[in-house]
């Protein structure tokens, strides 16, 4: 008697061997992921090393260097100059003559009153003796010496006028400019010179009124100026106004430099005063930040991957940024790149590219 095969076997052998078929091709697709996700290409970024420098608090300003000595060079008197006796850049001393101016009619006012003193003293020698006698009256000894006294008086006067003739200097210093020539007919108080002390130089800033309770006087400052590139003058805090102007609000501060190296009235310095200094402060460039992250962080290269590594940052100055807690001394951070880099990814560090070399150009006869 032939063995009849049960419809029901017949249904289990054909889904055992369709689901045999279905299960290889989606196991070697699980592999191909397998290596696609195992071959990971490396994203090629840029490093810099953390270095460690000083980093301070500032605050920067501009502003032009003004002689904390100067003075305008005027006339006291009229007249024409006969002699104008220093030229701008030379070197004067306070009570030098500077100008003269014609004298005639001054001195002739001198003579003038010195005879009319010379004269009633001898008035006033014979009224006492004749006083003595009582043959005039102390009324009339009275009136010559008040006159005496009033012919003095003008002739001080006289004097006075006369030494207004020679224009002298108020102070020491430099002549930064003159007004007239020999020959110009000078008017009472009309500028002659302008004489600036270059011993000492000041520069005013404007400080936000943030800053005041941080700047004190005697802080350093450093400047620099445009007129001599590569060189930083220090100088101090010397004074700071006690009240802040409330339509800009900020306040005015005077930073003074000695003069004699260099510096002058009207150069134009760029100015830092450092209110807290850190030593030995780990920095990383401005651009290794992380950008639209709510905390400050970077990615640093650790075993040919890139961690992301949150920081806790401090001062800046520049284009660095202090890093106070987060990473090492040893960490390198990525600064190019960063945008394709996700936490863990691996990464291929660039070599910096080598400097141009320019070659000589030919010698010109």
């Amino acid at each position: 008697m032939m063995n009849r095969i049960s419809p029901s076997r017949t249904g289990v052998a054909f889904a055992l061997a369709l689901a045999v078929m279905t299960a290889v091709p989606a196991c070697k697709k699980a592999e191909k992921d397998d290596a696609k996700t195992d071959k990971i290409e490396a994203v090629p970024v840029e490093v810099t090393a953390v270095r460690t420098d000083s980093v301070s608090n500032s605050f920067s300003g501009t502003a032009p260097l003004e002689a904390k000595g100067e003075a305008q060079v005027v006339a006291k008197t009229s007249g024409v100059a006969r002699q104008v006796l220093f030229e701008e850049g030379q070197f004067v001393r306070a009570g030098q003559t500077m100008v003269r101016l014609e004298s005639d009619r001054q001195r002739l006012q001198v003579q003038q009153a010195s005879a009319q003193v010379e004269k009633l003293q001898r008035d006033y020698a014979r009224a006492e003796a004749l006083a003595r006698e009582q043959l005039i009256a102390r009324s009339d000894l009275d009136r010559i010496r008040f006159e005496l006294a009033n012919a003095r008086s003008t002739l001080n006067l006289a004097q006075l006028e006369l030494s207004y003739t020679n224009v002298t200097a108020p102070i020491s210093g430099t002549v930064a400019s003159r007004s007239i020539k020999t020959g110009n007919f000078v008017q009472i108080s009309s500028p002659i010179y302008r004489i600036v002390s270059s011993q000492l130089l000041e520069a005013v800033i404007n400080v936000p009124e943030a800053e005041k309770s941080k700047l004190q006087v005697g802080l350093p400052v450093q400047m620099t100026v445009d007129a001599m590139p590569g060189q930083t003058f220090e100088g101090r805090i010397s004074r700071i106004a006690p009240v802040v102007d409330s339509g800009s609000g900020t306040f005015r501060a005077v930073a003074a430099f000695p003069g004699g190296v260099g510096l002058q009235p009207g150069m134009f310095g760029r100015l830092s005063v450092a209110f807290d200094q850190h030593n030995n402060a780990m920095l990383v460039p401005r651009a290794a930040l992380l950008e639209g992250e709510q905390n400050s962080a970077v990615f640093v290269v650790r075993n040919g991957k890139a961690v992301r590594a949150p920081i806790t940052t401090g001062y800046s100055q520049g284009e660095w940024i202090e890093v106070r807690s987060g990473i090492t001394t040893q960490d390198r951070v990525i600064t190019a790149g960063k945008a394709a880099v996700r936490d863990g990814m691996p990464v291929t560090v660039l070599a910096p590219a080598a400097p141009q070399t320019t070659a000589p150009s030919p010698a010109t006869r």
